[in-house]
């Protein structure tokens, strides 16, 4: 029977020949992940059910990354009652203070995720290892719990939309204007459930970077899970970082005949940089329909744009220039072998030099968490993934999603804009 790669590889780890959209199954998870915000429920859930020991401590991942370094009382307890259940039960793959960083950038990092692996994670984002071939999503912390204790979840197979992206993209557009114009064409719930399959010669041609960022926002379309075959590219990612612990990459590609719920066909090369406005992803535009909107702060990092080739984008328009008066610049690097390459580049230089402030490996102010609250008619333009009412503050601030050199340009010129203003 033809599948899709999300169906070839739900059904091997069901331990069945075949699946189809709409069939309930169990299947065996490889990594679960949950961070400070979500892992304490979880790990309720987990000991109320008498889990005993966790299916396995290497394949449990604890990451302290959302209220880092704490910043206030009830965040330090979090991590505290996380840190003392990793300690309790020797987990491995425990990170927080100067090892932690962005779960969806240090996870692909340290190569705990890869190809034909199943990822469950108590958060939205987890769907970003779709890029390497997995089948990832996130789940609720109640059943991270269980999975904490079994090793298992049960899932309904989603059907798959196949997202063509053709043509060579234009110099400062990449994937993140790519899966804005998608997001823009269906809509927030136009692939709910649905598993959003990438490919097409742009896709073949894009660096791994900018793959996480398109995967890590299926969810903000509805998507069960993004997914991009295996390449070429995947295999130069994924050899320079298996652990090494005897488990091995299983690259699948979905099936010539295979069926699919729809496909969905983007010219990139007439794409020009997108500019998501307030209060929706979906809310998309071109850059050069954007006017000439005023911010008070500009933000780059985040699990969607904090990989190191991300900040480099935004050092080669912010060299040499300096932020605009009266706008606050944060960058926040995906965790701290990106923040050490970007010291060793003379990348964190830059932006000291054009006025930023460079926060330590943390999810920072993308879910209104702290190091870049907004007030009230305040404006941000961000590098992360949503952009809902209050997202990053007051609920009558305003938050604008684009790319970092769209993000950077901005900030030079204190409104939107892109590199070609300056």
């Amino acid at each position: 029977m033809p599948m899709t790669i999300t169906e070839k590889i739900l059904a091997e780890h069901a331990g069945l020949d075949s699946v189809s959209p709409g069939d309930l199954i169990q299947v065996k998870v490889d990594m679960a992940l949950a961070n400070d915000i979500t892992a304490p429920l979880a790990i309720r859930v987990f000991n109320e059910i008498g889990g005993g020991s966790v299916f396995d401590r290497h394949r449990v991942a604890l990451v302290a990354d959302h209220f880092v370094p704490n910043k206030d009382i009830p965040s330090a307890e979090q991590v505290k009652f996380v840190r003392e259940f990793a300690r309790s039960h020797n987990i491995t793959h425990y990170y927080e203070g100067g090892d932690v960083g962005i779960e969806h950038v240090l996870l692909p990092e340290k190569g705990l995720v890869l190809p034909g692996q199943v990822v469950i994670g108590a958060d939205s984002h987890t769907c970003t290892y779709g890029a390497l071939g997995a089948f990832s999503t996130g789940v609720g912390s109640t059943d991270l719990g269980v999975i904490m204790a079994t090793g298992e979840t049960w899932l309904k197979v989603p059907p798959t939309i196949r997202v063509n992206v053709e043509g060579k993209l234009a110099p400062f557009v990449g994937g993140k204007d790519v899966i804005l114009c998608l997001i823009s064409m269906i809509g927030v719930e136009g692939a709910l459930y649905s598993a959003l399959e990438f490919g097409g010669g742009t896709i073949c041609n894009m660096p791994m970077y900018q793959r996480l960022t398109m995967t890590n926002m299926a969810v903000e379309a509805g998507g069960k899970n993004g997914i991009i075959e295996p390449d070429d590219v995947t295999r130069a990612f994924v050899s320079e970082r298996v652990p090494g612990d005897g488990v091995d990459p299983v690259f699948l590609e979905t099936d010539r005949d295979a069926e699919y719920e729809k496909v969905i066909n983007i010219d990139a090369g007439s794409l020009e940089p997108q500019v998501a406005f307030p209060h929706s992803p979906a809310n998309a535009r071109n850059l050069s329909d954007c006017g000439k909107v005023a911010l008070d702060q500009v933000f780059i990092g985040s699990c969607t744009n904090g990989a190191l080739e991300d900040l480099r984008d935004a050092a080669s328009v912010l060299r040499g220039r300096r932020a605009a008066s009266g706008l606050r610049l944060i960058i926040i690097p995906g965790s701290p072998r990106v923040y050490r390459e970007a010291v060793r580049e003379g990348i964190v230089e830059t932006f000291l030099d054009a006025g930023a402030v460079i926060g330590p490996p943390c999810c920072g102010p993308c879910l209104g968490g702290h190091m870049g609250i907004l007030a009230s008619g305040e404006r941000a333009l961000a590098t992360t993934n949503r952009n809902f009412i209050g997202r990053m503050g007051h609920p009558e601030s305003e938050v604008y999603l684009c790319n970092p050199h769209v993000a950077a340009a901005s900030a030079v010129l204190g409104r939107i804009g892109g590199p070609g203003d300056l």
